[in-house]
């Protein structure tokens, strides 16, 4: 994926190298694998029961916070007017373990099996987010799995919905028996079912919600993608009698500082497109989805949910390490609070307000950016993939490179979206 995006940093770069970093940014595009083989808040949601403040929590020599009990805090019925999550704090608890890891779920993708990949510091599993004045519910396999009974939960979007998407069926399925579950990989659409409680868990390949010419092969030079930007039907299609909706959008428009965008029809076919600054792009793209929502999903029978931008962490002078390398050898999250680095883009996620306020449709929305922001150390970076081929050790020994800073390792970071996404059903 591509991000191409103003550096401000103090420290002047040649154009060469600037030229090699957005070479290198655009190849983990590439490794967008489809087939079936494998600041403060914008947005002001709440989430947590005011009763639920949390202990007073003390740090330990190293740094690390002294873990939380959940014991009475299970207690409250969890209200989403009260608390924001876009306010916290990442707290260590190194006694709570995740519910899966990379071996033991064969659904994580090898693009997000850090641990099996070869990554030896585990500490990155342990953290969880703690908003300032609530805690959220812990994930729990068996209710989630009653909650979507009888249903089907569809995420829609790009690799890192794909994440997230494995993120949740590992958190289920330890649950099932394994004759009364299945996995169907396809290259757009792929499907686990839980049989025993008629539910299905699904991902549709989508990564600019709109159609392009790069959603089936995905076309390498971001210049040649052209978007049909008033356009989702191709997609919606398979939308259609999905129970829960799950949509993300964002970085796959950030690949260029314009979009060849097309719409209506043209007599000379493609080549009617026009070029957009990104961001109109952008907000094009969103009011297109928004439509097809609100003509087409029935609010009674459908929830639909949007997963807020994902950020990237490839320029380590934001967090203040003008010597590093990406968030390569990152081991611990930032802890300046309402730290907003050059990967997320503020133009965008108040696009995706805007357009959420004006729906018909009620529209939950999952505010993972500010959380995310503070977590360099929970990235693919070396531990992954290229083309389908994990990185050799020469490539793993230049992470300016090839370290994915886009992606996260599974079990990590995606896990607490669900936990979001699961204390909303």
């Amino acid at each position: 994926m591509g991000m191409l995006k103003y550096q401000r940093g103090k420290v002047p770069l040649s154009i060469i190298a600037i030229s090699v970093c957005a070479l290198a940014f655009v190849v983990l595009l590439y490794t967008e694998r489809i087939s079936p083989l494998s600041s403060g808040s914008i947005f002001r949601f709440t989430f947590c029961s005011a009763k639920r403040h949390a202990a007073k929590l003390k740090k330990s020599r190293d740094e690390y916070i002294k873990p939380i009990s959940y014991a009475d805090d299970d207690r409250f019925e969890f209200d989403p007017e009260e608390c924001s999550l876009a306010h916290g704090k990442w707290v260590f608890n190194r006694s709570v373990k995740p519910l899966y890891s990379d071996s033991t779920c064969p659904y994580v993708d090898r693009q997000f099996s850090c641990v099996k990949n070869g990554r030896l510091d585990f500490d990155y599993r342990h953290w969880q987010w703690q908003p300032d004045d609530c805690m959220l519910p812990r994930f729990d396999p068996q209710i989630a799995l009653k909650k979507i009974q009888g249903k089907r939960l569809m995420f829609v979007g790009d690799s890192l919905q794909r994440g997230q998407w494995e993120s949740f069926v590992c958190l289920v399925e330890s649950m099932i028996p394994q004759h009364q579950k299945s996995m169907k990989r396809g290259h757009m659409h792929s499907v686990f079912k839980a049989k025993e409680y008629n539910a299905t868990i699904e991902f549709y390949w989508a990564p600019f919600l709109v159609e392009s010419n790069s959603d089936v092969h995905i076309i390498v030079d971001p210049k040649k993608r052209i978007l049909k930007v008033d356009s989702v039907a191709n997609h919606a299609k398979h939308w259609t009698g999905v129970d829960i909706l799950v949509f993300n959008t964002y970085v796959w428009w950030t690949s260029s500082l314009n979009i060849k965008s097309l719409w209506g029809s043209f007599a000379n076919g493609e080549e009617g497109y026009e070029e957009l600054d990104a961001h109109v792009s952008y907000r094009i793209g969103l009011k297109t989805w928004a439509n097809w929502v609100d003509s087409n999903i029935n609010p009674n029978k459908t929830r639909v949910f949007f997963t807020t931008m994902s950020p990237t962490h490839q320029r380590s002078a934001d967090w203040g390490k003008m010597n590093g390398t990406k968030c390569f050898n990152e081991t611990k999250p930032i802890t300046k609070k309402r730290h907003w680095g050059t990967g997320s883009d503020k133009r965008m996620m108040s696009a995706v307000a805007g357009v959420v306020e004006r729906m018909k449709v009620p529209v939950t929305v999952i505010n993972i950016t500010q959380l995310s922001e503070y977590r360099i150390d929970a990235h693919s970076s070396i531990y992954t993939e290229m083309g389908g081929n994990l990185l050799t050790d020469e490539e793993k020994a230049d992470p300016l490179h090839y370290a994915d800073c886009i992606h996260w390792c599974l079990p990590g970071v995606p896990d607490t979206w669900n936990q979001i996404f699961y204390a909303h059903l």
